[in-house]
């Protein structure tokens, strides 16, 4: 199985990054994260630029790497009380054509981590309203990291054991969404 991580943060070493990874550590043997790191050379969507015949190959890459995964954990922070533009803007070029969207019927699910006190929960309920919108299979639950840094160590590893218990239920809810999927396909 191939879980595409999607990292709301552009900077490489983020907290939600390292968030990404560590939920990867919970991966039964067989599964692998891939990491997608396109955000930041996405054009913002335009639907003029959205054509068949000439698609800038930024998109090709995120719609193609959506394609191929069987599922989406994306770890956002939280900018201005909300998801931050570049993902949002990712979101957009996956959701469309609208008939023929790679996002749609996916399993998502939705984590992240902030520095300040609540650990991102507005922008985790911007980002699922703005996935079910899109059509995405949302995957339910919650894992939000206040303070992430001093609740993540250096090698992104959670201190918190109760935030550790919910990454791991939700990744376990994540994967359990791809096997009925899989079995049909078989």
């Amino acid at each position: 199985m191939k879980i595409l991580g999607i990292s709301g943060s552009l900077r490489r070493d983020s907290h939600n990054r390292r968030l990404l990874l560590e939920a990867a550590e919970r991966f039964p043997v067989g599964t692998e994260l891939v990491l997608y790191d396109g955000l930041k050379t996405l054009p913002h969507y335009d639907e003029d630029d959205d054509r068949d015949d000439e698609v800038d190959p930024a998109v090709i890459e995120l719609r193609d790497a959506i394609a191929g995964a069987d599922a989406i954990l994306i770890a956002t922070p939280e900018y201005n009380s909300s998801i931050p533009g570049a993902l949002k803007n990712a979101i957009d070029w996956a959701s469309r054509p609208r008939a023929a969207a790679v996002i749609h019927g996916k399993p998502v699910a939705v984590i992240g981590a902030s520095t300040g006190s609540f650990g991102g929960v507005w922008a985790q309920a911007e980002l699922k309203k703005v996935l079910r919108t899109a059509g995405a299979r949302l995957v339910e639950g919650e894992v939000a990291v206040p303070r992430a840094h001093v609740r993540l160590d250096e090698d992104g590893q959670l201190l918190d054991d109760e935030l550790h218990e919910r990454l791991v239920a939700l990744v376990d809810a994540l994967l359990a969404e791809i096997t009925p999927r899989a079995a049909v396909a078989a």
